[in-house]
């Protein structure tokens, strides 16, 4: 290509620093003026969760090549981009260690005490092994659902358990799985009634995941008797939440279990060398935040010094139609290290 790339990126992207400037065009926009007609003449976007990558928005542009800075990709239509010869990628992992950092604050605010306590992870992959390997070196036992990976037979160290069998089994239930609704193991409403049912007394649900890998309406019965506890930092229809399922949650927070200041350099990082592949340059890296290293000296006190989740939870509880605005104003924290 003699012009240099034109690459539309989301100006919310921290940590960018002119990276990419000295190798192409680029044109920041805010979410919501991603349009098809600011994209319309892009060879690729910078993206993060809510920018719709499909039809409607790229139908009549020249992107190519779309990288976004976060885990997930429920934002992309995957079969879509790829029969237009979209390239897509993600940051796998990038946030991993902060989304453990937040589900082990949650059970340790909430005064669960690892030694003895059996922890059920719904999908152990990047988020979940982390989530787990805490688990064990703090004193817990650890049950696994997840029928993808145990086909695989790649992890035969791990035990694993149906899932309304994990969640019969279990004192705290934490779900780690993208939102998925076709495939052999589709997510959508994959905590639904029968596994809340199945839920101990007392025991406690934890979605840091997405939003409608949970069922808000199996789930409110559950919250309503009293019967369990709940964290939840992903919500079905966010930012427009459940007013009652808020209300009734232990814990209640904007979308921010994978925010920390290591984790966001992760996705940049991540995002800057997808892009530099697909464009065959190698932008400057220097200062970005390196692959996970398991923390040293990891104890229940250090993470709860670490990470309280009450403040969060009382700006969301006295503002709950600011959920856009309160994640976007986050201070990002730093990670348990």
């Amino acid at each position: 290509m003699s012009e240099k790339p034109l690459i539309c990126v989301d100006a919310d992207i921290p940590f960018l620093d002119g990276r990419l400037e000295p190798f192409a065009r680029v044109r920041l926009l805010g979410q919501e003026e991603f349009t098809p007609e600011a994209v319309r003449d892009a060879d690729a976007l910078m993206i993060r969760t809510r920018t719709r990558c499909a039809e409607p928005l790229l139908g009549g542009s020249r992107v190519r090549m779309i990288a976004t800075a976060t885990i997930g990709m429920d934002q992309f239509d995957l079969p879509w981009c790829a029969a237009r010869g979209i390239e897509t990628r993600n940051a796998p992992g990038c946030n991993a260690p902060a989304v453990a950092q937040y589900v082990w604050g949650c059970i340790l605010h909430l005064g669960y005490k690892p030694e003895g306590l059996t922890v059920g992870v719904v999908g152990c992959g990047h988020v979940g092994s982390i989530v787990a390997d805490w688990a064990r070196r703090l004193g817990a036992r650890v049950l696994v659902s997840d029928p993808p990976l145990q086909a695989a037979g790649t992890r035969p160290d791990l035990e694993y358990r149906p899932l309304r069998e994990l969640a019969a089994s279990c004192d705290v239930l934490t779900v780690h799985t993208p939102h998925t609704s076709t495939g052999d193991h589709p997510t959508h409403h994959l905590v639904d009634a029968p596994v809340f049912e199945a839920m101990r007394p007392g025991s406690l649900f934890i979605n840091a995941a997405r939003g409608p890998v949970s069922d808000n309406a199996d789930l409110l019965p559950a919250l309503r008797s009293g019967r369990i506890r709940a964290a939840i930092d992903c919500w079905e229809g966010e930012p427009d939440i459940d007013p009652e399922v808020l209300r009734l949650s232990s814990i209640a927070t904007f979308h921010i279990a994978g925010y920390s200041r290591q984790g966001k350099q992760r996705a940049t990082r991540m995002a800057l060398q997808a892009i530099g592949r697909h464009f065959g340059f190698s932008p400057d890296l220097s200062g970005l935040e390196g692959d996970y290293q398991p923390p040293t000296g990891l104890s229940p006190e250090r993470i709860m010094a670490d990470f309280d989740p009450s403040p969060i939870d009382a700006l969301l509880r006295s503002n709950p139609g600011a959920f856009d605005r309160l994640r976007a104003e986050y201070t990002l924290r730093n990670e348990t290290l």
